[in-house]
């Protein structure tokens, strides 16, 4: 077990980090450009690369070797989210200017359920080392269903969530600036803006019933999964906007990060069943091998095709509260509200 210290030390040092993102580099709301989001991506991953260095030194080569795989599979597995993010943004008309202020609160929110779900889902491993298989098997479920589902098309205009939140709260017509909330006649309204802050919160807190038990297959230390989460969230803000130009050139992304959590689900299983057969250092060579993989051929497929092309095939995802958006030929499903 970790020195409580180390926990205390940690998140006082993410809560600074959040303090400068916010209060410093980006108090006022204005549109991120490519060349500040690469700076802000590098600095995130050296301070996650440093962060595993210490954990080399003090905690051990094991532990070290854990936090690099945990922390490479949750960085490779938040890609996702920023195809989901795009489909959000787009379909909501979100300004640039205003999409930082709502990736920054709901990451913030992201880190916070991470943590009560990671010390949950710890304490129940450690209670019950049945649940194991259980979370291996979900994995290897969730990267066949994600092969599947990778070319569908959400029909966002019939998301049940939004749907939800518009019948059960007043919400203004416009963005009232990057305002979540505003008064009118004594009354209280969401914005727009909220309502894209909400749908993105529930994504990611879809997203880490994946991410989470993956990097349980990994490690079942806490602070190792915790530590290697948060350091993968920090930068995904940066992320988006260093890659939302280009994300259309990563589709098929999509099927190296499905072929690695049903092989992290199938390691989990293994070493559950027979010991640990299956060492940490493979798992990170073949997520590397998956991951590098999968780019390198989305590279070469969409090096041709033309900008609107490449975007219409790459940008799909499963949105939550989204049914899937019907083909031609196909019937519209009925609104039965």
């Amino acid at each position: 077990m970790n020195p409580f210290w180390m926990w205390v030390g940690f998140n006082v040092f993410v809560l600074v980090l959040l303090a400068l993102d916010l209060g410093i580099l980006h108090r006022k709301s204005k549109e991120v450009g490519i060349r500040e989001a690469l700076f802000l991506s590098l600095g995130y991953f050296v301070l996650a690369m440093l962060f595993g260095a210490g954990v080399f030194h003090f905690l051990g080569e094991s532990a070290g070797v854990e936090f690099f795989t945990g922390y490479l599979l949750e960085k490779s597995l938040s890609v996702d989210n920023i195809f989901v993010f795009v489909l959000i943004f787009s379909h909501f008309s979100v300004p640039a200017s205003y999409q930082h202020r709502v990736l920054f609160w709901g990451i913030l929110g992201a880190l916070v359920m991470r943590a009560a779900m990671i010390l949950t889902g710890a304490t129940i491993i450690e209670a019950f080392h049945w649940v194991i298989y259980l979370f291996g098997a979900f994995l290897i479920f969730t990267g066949a269903k994600m092969l599947v589902t990778i070319n569908q098309e959400p029909d966002m205009e019939g998301n049940r969530l939004v749907r939800m939140i518009r019948r059960h709260f007043r919400v203004t017509e416009g963005y009232e600036g990057n305002r979540f909330f505003v008064l009118r006649g004594g009354l209280l309204y969401l914005t727009p803006l909220m309502v894209v802050l909400i749908l993105v919160e529930v994504s990611d807190l879809v997203f880490a019933l994946d991410s989470i038990p993956a990097i349980f297959a990994i490690t079942t230390d806490p602070f190792i999964v915790y530590t290697s989460n948060v350091f993968a969230i920090l930068g995904l803000r940066a992320l988006y906007f260093a890659l939302v130009g280009i994300i259309h050139r990563f589709h098929y992304l999509k099927y190296g990060l499905s072929l690695v959590l049903m092989v992290v689900g199938a390691k989990m299983l293994i070493n559950a069943a027979f010991g640990k057969v299956i060492p940490t250092e493979a798992a990170l060579l073949v997520t590397a091998l998956l991951i590098g993989g999968s780019m390198l051929v989305s590279v070469i497929k969409t090096r041709h095709l033309p900008k609107a092309a490449a975007a219409k095939e790459a940008i799909h995802g499963w949105v939550p509260g989204s049914p899937v958006k019907p083909t031609k030929g196909e019937d519209l499903p009925v609104d039965k509200r």
